[in-house]
């Protein structure tokens, strides 16, 4: 009976060559499929809604705004998308008539932006388009009862589609003031687009329309800053000069959207179905979402109604080499089908890397010694464990910003006071965050200057950029100013030795923070330290994540971390987070920090319309220098993204701000399954071991009963 199991046991590795931990079905080992994880649900899938980069990761491949990024070339670059060409901003002054670009910015009261479109793009497959015969919306009368048998979107049984017109542009601008659809950027296209602001206060007074309780025929209203010319042709008025609305067509935001979409999922009973724009994206993109269940996976397949795309014909110094124009000029996307693996736990997303089950991977901190080493110069390179695997690694200074923010309301840290000022920037030395990067973040981060990230106009390399209130230079690097000169600040603004000298109590600051947990502890105790070199006892409060929200926005809060990612390469973008007007307790803005200064807001207003130029760096640097002095944050760092990806993984090049990348991979099918076949071969060993050691085990039994059944028969 024994030699039989065994027997089966290999008979059964011989009738497939495929490796038995295969999440997959084995008959797509060889298929064009692209293979990634996500952590975390997307909640908004509707383009006007969104706002979260886990979300991105699939809207971006769906829909087309006007321009997007070039993805090779850096620094950043826009480019056409569905625009047949970079739209050009004509200025406008009080009396309609044309003015120069560079004319006085209170001379521009109108700026506009005319856009025509591809003529012949097509909306992926969709019941919302579908018609019979007579021409007649086959699902634009549903309700509750016509829908019992309804619980996907795929049970509509009939799609269609149709070509993306210039009123779908508008159509989605008017969705900004939807009463009843939330977007986060409607204020602040308010401030911009010509009668948005007014738009919202018309359609909040119409109430619900025909279809259901969220539907109103925004074709019936105009308005004045979006406007349709013909089929391919719109422009958008805005009410002033804002040269960074052309990064905002680059954004979902301004995707177009057909009001046979709007109207479909707007009719009652689809929302109990959960059949929304939220759930089911309607795009032209070279892909479209055919599987939506986050508590599993999430699939995009290729849209078989897409145009096609040609791959970049060129890029950066370096590319050609690199093999990232190997597909120039060919037709995108190259994969078929991607698959999204939900992964809560970040070890068996790595070990699935490692398996060849995953083709890209970040590294979390608990896998960085085994992927990654430090050369003697300070530089990452991958282990001999991840080369012989033929494992790449790709790196790049994030454009986004991880601070220390202090509440400039405040009566101890915050205030324009030179006793404060004096304070925060000895808080400023001693909170070592080259130490942080190396202890929190295994190396992954680049100390910061100022508040404007490495890759953004305005960022200053080498000395020119170092913040020398905490920095001096010495040999090639920035070199932390000595605890020493942090403790002679502190004595100047009152706390000698961490103490007010008016009734030598010592210093107690508080650090408010939504993070809580063993997870969080050694950072904070690490905190503690850097202030106790000053004296300065460091109080963690920690709170659920409303509560420090409502604290902040009240300004109750003394001192908290926070971050900010780039929604356009502009240092406008980053500015705008100490603009005082931007004050959180004021205005409910970004600017947490209540930061406000009288010379820098006003050089803000100067440097937010000006275009890239020597004038507009001479301005900037004003502006660093003036935040510098006064330290309403204390710095800290710019992550460094790391990213790998297996050999079969083709185009790989960091872009930071484009997120519809997934049409440049390409993937080579055939090699990742040789790996996977290779990795992941059956270990036999352990099993031979445990059939030997059950044998020993039963053959003294075996023979025992053997004689005693021949003893029997004696």
């Amino acid at each position: 009976m024994l030699p039989l199991l065994i027997c089966c046991l290999l008979l059964c590795t011989g009738c497939d060559n495929s490796p038995w931990n295969n999440p997959y079905p084995n008959q797509d080992s060889a298929k064009n499929i692209y293979y990634d994880s996500f952590s975390e649900r997307p909640k908004h899938l509707d383009p006007v809604s969104s706002y979260s980069a886990n979300e991105y990761v699939f809207l971006g491949q769906i829909y087309e705004p006007p321009l997007q990024y070039h993805f090779l070339k850096r620094p950043y670059e826009l480019v056409p998308l569905t625009a047949t060409a970079m739209p050009e901003p004509e200025y406008f002054d009080n009396e309609g008539q044309s003015v120069a670009e560079d004319s006085d910015t209170a001379a521009i009261h109108r700026v506009k932006y005319t856009i025509s479109i591809m003529p012949d793009i097509l909306y992926q497959p969709h019941p919302a388009f579908a018609k019979n015969a007579s021409g007649k919306y086959l699902y634009h009368d549903l309700n509750p009862e016509k829908l019992t048998n309804i619980h996907t979107l795929s049970d509509f049984k009939t799609v269609g589609t149709r070509r993306m017109l210039a009123n779908d542009y508008v159509y989605q601008i008017k969705r900004m003031a939807h009463p009843r659809v939330h977007s986060p950027i409607s204020g602040l296209m308010e401030k911009y687009i010509l009668g948005l602001d007014e738009f919202a206060d018309e359609l909040a007074k119409i109430g619900n329309g025909d279809a259901g309780s969220n539907y109103i025929d925004l074709k019936d209203y105009k308005l004045p800053g979006a406007r349709v010319i013909n089929d391919t042709t719109f422009e958008i008025t805005l009410k002033q000069k804002y040269p960074q609305f052309i990064y905002w067509l680059s954004m979902s935001f301004f995707a177009p959207m057909p009001w046979e979409a709007d109207y479909f999922y707007s009719q009652n009973g689809m929302t109990e179905k959960n059949i929304t724009l939220d759930w089911y994206p309607v795009g032209t993109g070279p892909f479209m979402l055919t599987e939506n269940n986050p508590n599993r996976r999430m699939v995009l397949e290729r849209n078989p109604n897409f145009r096609g795309e040609a791959f970049p014909s060129t890029g950066d110094e370096g590319d050609h080499l690199a093999g990232l124009l190997d597909d120039a000029g060919k037709k995108m996307p190259f994969i078929d089908r991607a698959i999204y693996s939900l992964e809560k736990e970040s070890i068996p997303a790595w070990n699935k890397f490692l398996q060849g089950y995953y083709d890209t991977s970040g590294i979390v901190s608990d896998s960085f010694d085994q992927a990654v080493q430090f050369n003697t110069q300070g530089d990452a390179e991958l282990t001999d464990e991840m080369r012989e695997k033929g494992i790449r690694l790709l790196t790049a200074v994030t454009t986004s910003t991880y601070y220390m923010g202090f509440n400039m309301a405040d009566d101890v840290i915050g205030g324009n006071s030179e006793r404060a000022r004096l304070l925060r920037r000895a808080i400023s030395i001693a909170v070592d965050y080259e130490e942080y990067i190396s202890i929190f973040a295994n190396g992954r981060g680049e100390p910061a200057q100022g508040p404007i990230p490495p890759g953004i106009f305005g960022n200053l390399s080498g000395e020119a950029g170092i913040n020398p209130y905490v920095y001096q230079w010495q040999g090639d690097k920035p070199v932390r100013r000595p605890i020493e000169e942090a403790k002679v600040l502190l004595a100047k603004a009152g706390y000698p030795d961490g103490r007010d000298k008016t009734n030598g109590k010592q210093l107690v600051l508080n650090l408010d923070t939504p993070a809580a947990g063993p997870g969080s502890k050694a950072s904070f105790d690490w905190l503690r330290k850097q202030y106790a070199k000053l004296g300065i006892n460091l109080v963690v409060r920690a709170t659920d994540y409303n509560r420090f929200q409502e604290k902040i926005r009240k300004g109750t809060a003394q001192i908290f971390q926070w971050g900010w990612n780039a929604d356009y390469p502009d240092p406008e973008n980053f500015f705008f987070l100490l603009y005082g007007p931007n004050a959180k307790i004021d205005h409910n803005g970004e600017n947490a920090s209540n930061y406000k200064n009288t010379e820098f807001d006003e050089l803000f207003n100067q440097m937010k319309t000006m275009s890239n130029s020597l004038e507009r760096q001479d301005v900037i640097n004003k502006m660093v220098e003036i935040v510098r002095r006064d330290a309403p944050w204390l710095w800290g760092f710019h992550p460094v993204g790391f990213s790998l990806h297996h050999a079969w993984y083709k185009n790989a090049k960091p872009n930071l701000m484009a997120n519809n990348t997934l049409k440049y991979t390409r993937i080579e099918p055939r090699l990742r399954a040789e790996k996977r076949t290779a990795w992941n071969q059956p270990i036999w060993w352990p099993i031979a071991l445990m059939l030997l050691l059950l044998i020993i085990v039963l053959l003294p039994a075996i023979v025992s009963y053997r004689r005693k059944e021949t003893e029997s028969i004696l």
